[in-house]
């Protein structure tokens, strides 16, 4: 049976043009993710060899290219399609958990407020 360890990738900062108001499809505006990865990290930690676990830079710039490559109205289909993507490009991935943060909603009233959205997602 295997382990379930975790990776964590977090306060990842990027700028995007993701939204339902015109004005955030326009003008852009921070995005924050947090990623916790569940793998089997024994391997690695036993060979202290890269290729038994994911090379965190990679999971960065696959982030990176979706959140500041792409556009969605939602932040749901934001963080659906971050977690899909990871899933398929690293089958050792057993599952995702995704939290996409906006830390300057258009909300009135919402002040220093954010919003955000967190989705888990599985192999099977």
């Amino acid at each position: 049976m295997s382990n379930t360890d975790l990776i964590l990738l977090g306060n990842l900062r990027f700028y995007g043009y993701h939204g339902v108001i015109p004005e955030e499809t326009k003008l852009g505006q921070e995005f924050i993710i947090d990623l916790t990865l569940e793998i089997d990290l024994q391997p690695a930690g036993l060979s202290d060899d890269l290729q038994h676990t994911i090379h965190y830079g990679e999971i960065y710039t696959q982030v990176r290219r979706i959140v500041e490559g792409e556009r969605y109205k939602l932040l749901e289909a934001l963080a659906e399609n971050l977690a899909a993507s990871l899933l398929k490009q690293h089958p050792q991935v057993a599952a995702i958990t995704v939290r996409v943060t906006k830390p300057n909603a258009p909300i009135p009233g919402l002040g220093s407020g954010r919003v955000g959205v967190e989705v888990r997602r599985s192999r099977g």
